[in-house]
């Protein structure tokens, strides 16, 4: 099956499969050369007037750690997949880029890599992907989008014996997966490095299974560090440069010492195939989810129950802030454990145990790095002051949305009427709004039901059916409520206001400079 790019911008690719079926080899004769560099640095070529110093070689390197590098064929039903033969992990459903992040399969007859036709809905399909084996027993990591929905797992060495390998644990918010197989010897193996030792500018190694060509080795240099892409709270890839297409998904990626220092996950691509910009698990986060899979079967999180963004300029100003740091609370689950330290909706959370939060993305990666029942102080932001917080940090449950659902916070009169200000068009949320919004009658405030085009509502993207639940902190009943707050925050001389805007039931804070209003 051949991908069809969708839309004109690049794409977020998962690199799970080989090439597919009946695309041949004429796609991938394309091949970009390997780096001639010595294992410790490269050496340089000097100038007509300097003796010429022979090129070194990765080899030594690639004959370590290839042998602990494997093929990993998984073998699932058809059903159930989307319009590319793929099934997105749960930890990527609903992400932004949700429609870009597609793994890839191939159909595959015989040991060719020419596949026939695909077989028809509910045959089963062979898909390719990555591993590497971490401990001489047979323990293997890859990713959890080339485990899939397995039926079979099967793993081949680099000297082409096969075994049938059986799932320990998946983590499908990181990515990573755990297979074991049993053989009658040790096995080769690899151990992990220390990726926030990695620095952009080093030399790394990645090797796999690109297009059923098992054994590749490709080089490069890590680009960047702290990649998010968008694919899940948790994001904090290392971008590489070496050439990795569909296949390398699971596979290693190496430093110089032979030390695994990421798992190659991703691609940004505009056709499918690679164009230099790859995105690995570091192998420090990558450590941690093993270690808890081969341990307990499955991963633990710290989580507290609160929901969050970033804090832009215009709430920094109306918070009274100095800068946009920190990670405003934009809704507190009852009875959790933000809710029994004290956590209120509008603070801003400042630091975790001692550690600055400079962005939103800072917080859930503490808070999730800390096993349940650990002891934290939180510092705030809350009404113009610091306060700190303890909380003990409670287990992440699988589905954080639902947990976050639920709690009442009373009635408040139905009172009807409408009112406008700054070019928003005002209603009381009543029963029959509510109903039709589906929000429930602990959700109070007023609704925009129109925007005029010199108000602020477009500039800041407001949609008819926002319900504005409070201004400044603030609880709004009714329109006339919302009307003089704005009106009060407009005259002021901040001239800033922040709103609490509910939106097809997700809360979430939004700030306005009032000073650009024309309406």
């Amino acid at each position: 099956m051949t991908d069809v790019p969708t839309g004109r911008g690049p794409r977020v690719i998962r690199l799970r499969a080989a090439a597919a079926a009946g695309a041949g080899l004429a796609a991938v004769l394309v091949l970009s050369p390997l780096v001639s560099a010595e294992t410790s640095a490269p050496v340089p070529a000097g100038n007509s007037n300097t003796e010429i110093v022979p090129q070194q070689s990765f080899a030594p390197l690639v004959k370590k750690v290839l042998p602990a590098v494997v093929n990993i064929s998984v073998t699932e039903k058809a059903a159930g997949s989307d319009e590319l033969g793929t099934q997105l992990p749960d930890g990527f459903r609903g992400a932004p880029l949700d429609q870009f992040l597609h793994r890839f399969f191939e159909q595959r007859r015989g040991e060719g890599l020419q596949g026939g036709p695909p077989e028809a809905d509910g045959a089963k399909r062979i898909a390719l992907g990555s591993g590497f084996i971490v401990d001489p027993s047979g323990t293997i990591v890859t990713n959890n989008h080339v485990v899939g929905d397995a039926a079979k797992v099967e793993v081949v060495l680099q000297d082409n014996s096969k075994y049938p390998a059986k799932i320990v644990g998946r983590d499908p918010r990181s990515d990573l997966a755990v297979l074991k197989i049993t053989a009658d010897k040790p096995l080769p193996s690899v151990s992990f490095g220390d990726s926030n030792a990695a620095q952009v500018g080093d030399w790394v190694v990645a090797v796999g299974n690109p297009f059923g060509l098992g054994g590749s080795v490709t080089t490069g240099i890590i680009s960047a560090r702290g990649r998010d892409i968008h694919s899940g709270q948790f994001d904090d890839f290392l971008q590489i440069d070496a050439p990795i297409n569909r296949g390398n998904s699971g596979g290693p990626t190496f430093n110089l010492s032979g030390q695994v220092i990421g798992i190659n996950t991703a691609i940004y691509s505009p056709n499918g195939g690679s164009v230099g910009i790859g995105f690995a698990v570091p192998s420090n986060v990558a450590k941690n989810v093993v270690d808890q899979i081969e341990s307990h079967g499955k991963v633990t999180r710290g989580w507290i129950g609160v929901q969050i963004q970033p804090v832009t300029g215009p709430m920094a100003a109306s918070l009274g802030l100095k800068d946009d740091r920190g990670a405003i609370v934009a809704a507190v689950s009852p009875n959790s454990p933000g809710a029994q330290a004290g956590l209120k909706q509008g603070d801003v959370v400042l630091s975790f145990n001692g550690t600055e939060i400079k962005d939103m993305r800072d917080l859930p990666r503490l808070v999730a790095a800390n096993a349940p029942g650990t002891k934290a102080a939180l510092t705030v932001w809350r009404k113009g002051e610091t306060v700190t917080l303890d909380v003990t940090v409670g287990d992440m449950p699988e589905n954080p949305q639902v947990a976050m659902a639920g709690g009442r916070q009373g009635e408040a009169g139905d009172e009807t009427g409408q009112a406008e200000a700054l070019g928003l068009h005002l209603a009381t949320l009543d029963n029959q709004l509510r109903q039709e919004l589906r929000v429930g009658r602990d959700v109070h405030g007023a609704v925009i039901t129109g925007i005029n085009g010199d108000g602020i509502g477009e500039s800041v993207g407001f949609e008819r059916g926002d319900i504005i639940v409070s201004i400044n902190q603030q609880p709004v009943q009714n329109a006339d409520d919302a009307a003089q707050m704005l009106g009060k925050a407009a005259g002021s001389p901040q001239k800033n206001a922040l709103l609490l805007i509910n939106r097809h039931g997700q809360t979430r804070y939004v700030g306005v400079d009032l000073s650009r209003n024309r309406g």
